[in-house]
């Protein structure tokens, strides 16, 4: 499954899997817990496949952050957990992404990128190419 069906949803904890639309809004199913809700069109929804991280040089979409994750920790979950301290998170994300603007891009940035790695993979995830995802082209 792609990011383009994976939703972060305002006021929620992490992470959602598209499932259906209906005439209001759509169901998504959290992969925190497997429970099913549904979304209002007023909700704040972002889909991770049009997500990107500030650098000094341009936008990096979140796809491609997450595969430097992946290569860094050799497939498997980030050495340090969201949770930690901010010069902790800090020196994490520049190993990761050397040139992200640090002006740009907040500690609680960091800290979702982190755990939204973590949620992806412990869900199997882990595809992170672009198959035939057009959008991020476009923009």
């Amino acid at each position: 499954m792609s990011l383009d069906k994976i939703l972060s949803i305002g006021g929620k904890p992490g992470l959602y899997k598209l499932v259906t639309q209906t005439r209001t809004g759509f169901v998504a199913e959290s992969l925190l817990d497997g429970k099913k809700i549904t979304v209002g069109l007023r909700s704040n929804v972002s889909v991770l496949a049009e997500i990107a991280i500030y650098t000094l040089d341009e936008e990096l979409p979140l796809r491609e952050v997450f595969q430097k994750i992946q290569v860094k920790e050799k497939g498997g979950k980030t050495s340090i957990p969201h949770k930690s301290e901010k010069i902790k998170l800090e020196e994490y994300f520049f190993e990761v992404l050397p040139n992200y603007d640090e002006d740009r891009v907040y500690t609680s940035d960091i800290k979702k990128v982190i755990q939204w790695y973590n949620l992806l993979q412990e869900n199997g995830l882990t595809d992170f190419s672009e198959d035939d995802e057009d959008s991020s082209e476009e923009e």
